[in-house]
């Protein structure tokens, strides 16, 4: 079987495996009506991956604060500063890629819009 673990804080979080796999073992579990896949990600002309359906840069401090995180706390974990996190959450300043990747991961959503 090819399967896959993601790794989260070093736990297994998710594991992902082929379809065609997938839909074998709801057989042999014998689950009727196996479900269709939706749509989630799209592809841009980059090849990467970017959701359809993601919270904007205007969320990011009530995702924060929903975390139970402030700023210096999510600001550490991301690796900025808390100034240049205040910047973001304001508007005033748009994260690189690895900054998005990085927040997205520390407050648990599946990434950020392609936002440039």
């Amino acid at each position: 079987m090819d399967l896959q673990v993601i790794l989260r804080n070093g736990e297994p979080e998710y594991a992902v495996l082929p379809w065609a796999q997938y839909q074998a073992l709801l057989q042999e579990a014998g689950v009727c009506g196996t479900p269709q896949p939706t749509p989630a990600v799209q592809c841009d002309d980059r090849d990467t991956a970017v959701s359809t359906d993601l919270p904007s840069f205007d969320q990011l401090a009530s995702l924060r604060q929903a975390k139970g995180l402030d700023v210096v706390q999510l600001a550490r974990a991301v690796g900025i500063s808390r100034s240049y996190l205040e910047l973001i959450e304001t508007g005033a300043r748009q994260p690189d890629a690895a900054i998005r990747r990085s927040l997205a991961w520390e407050l648990g959503v599946p990434g950020w819009r392609g936002e440039a």
